[in-house]
């Protein structure tokens, strides 16, 4: 008579295998998944991306901002640890470039082209615009390609996009403390630093070139995802923008040159430039006292009018910026 055939060997003979063990895997992944998805429902909903509109939609996002506020100080530590790793010399670089400009620009337009004997303390005079220029170029520079440096964690996790061209001033502040230290020491040893209220212009002017810089980041930082070349135009700008401030020259001879001629017109605008009353508030504070308000009267209330407008269009671009980002990651 015929055995009946017994249990299947498994693969290793001997033993029973009712199935093939993968089935075993399946179930448990399934499993898992059906987990997963009961404990999501649970959880409270959380809307990410845009919400609202106008202000509304404006205070959304800077209370999604503030939510991720430690995260600003991170990547500011980040981006200082990246500029200067494995270098010896580290934080003392950031003085490197804005000394090698004031030593060219002192020695080139103050001594060979003559700027000097027209403007007393030249150098002083000349780091003083740099130092808050540097602010202005440094955070704008750095904020058009914000989105783009940091690509590979925009497509991964949901972070408010905004913080990666606001988190540039971070850094950018950082320079400018350190040139600070040596423009009060320069200012003290050549005795044009004074005490008085005239200091102030310092800090109203920090506040206006961070506003504004914070509205052109958003801008341009959307904008550069999409045109590629807003980067490389920046940067001729930036050059254009520093040239046309009276850094290198007084702003008397601007207004002297634009009267005399048929651009009397353009004055009122060469003066309201946030970037001019920006340079003006630290020569002022740094400098010469009285100087500046010489040629323009009130110029405290110039930057605080001109700080209101930048204000303005921090939301403006802020708004821009919430539009343009739905497509940040399909453009990246």
């Amino acid at each position: 008579m015929r055995a009946e055939a017994g249990p299947k060997a498994g693969p290793l003979g001997g033993g029973t295998m009712d199935a093939h063990p993968l089935a075993h895997r399946k179930v448990s992944m399934t499993d898992i998944a059906h987990a997963r998805a009961e404990r999501l429902s649970t959880e409270p909903w959380l809307d990410a991306g845009v919400r609202g509109r106008g202000l509304a939609g404006f205070a959304a996002s800077v209370s999604d901002l503030w939510r991720y506020r430690e995260l600003f100080g991170r990547l500011t530590k980040r981006e200082l640890k990246a500029r200067y790793k494995d270098s010896r010399l580290g934080f003392v670089w950031s003085l490197v470039r804005p000394l090698t400009m004031l030593f060219v620009y002192a020695l080139v337009v103050g001594e060979f082209l003559g700027a000097a004997r027209s403007i007393p303390n030249f150098g002083i005079y000349i780091f003083a615009g740099l130092a808050i220029y540097t602010l202005f170029s440094e955070t704008v520079g750095a904020g058009t390609s914000a989105i783009i440096t940091n690509s590979g964690l925009i497509k991964k996790v949901y972070l408010p996009r905004e913080i990666f061209p606001l988190s540039t001033i971070g850094p950018a502040l950082f320079t400018l403390a350190i040139q600070l230290v040596i423009l009060i020491v320069a200012s003290w040893a050549t005795g044009s630093l004074s005490l008085g209220w005239h200091l102030l212009y310092a800090l109203l002017s920090i506040v206006l070139i961070v506003v504004l810089s914070a509205a052109l980041a958003l801008v341009l930082s959307a904008t550069n995802v999409y045109l590629r070349d807003i980067s490389y135009l920046v940067d001729v700008v930036l050059v254009l923008m520093m040239w046309g401030s009276p850094i290198l020259y007084s702003i008397a001879m601007v207004q002297d040159r634009l009267e005399a001629g048929a651009f009397s017109w353009l004055v009122p605008i060469y003066v309201n430039n946030p970037v001019t009353l920006a340079v003006l508030g630290f020569q002022e504070a740094f400098w010469q006292p009285g100087f500046s308000a010489q040629h323009v009267p009130q110029l405290w209330l110039h930057m605080l009018i001109a700080t209101g407008i930048s204000a303005v269009l921090v939301v403006v671009a802020q708004r821009l910026f919430a539009r343009l980002q739905g497509d940040f990651a399909q453009e990246l």
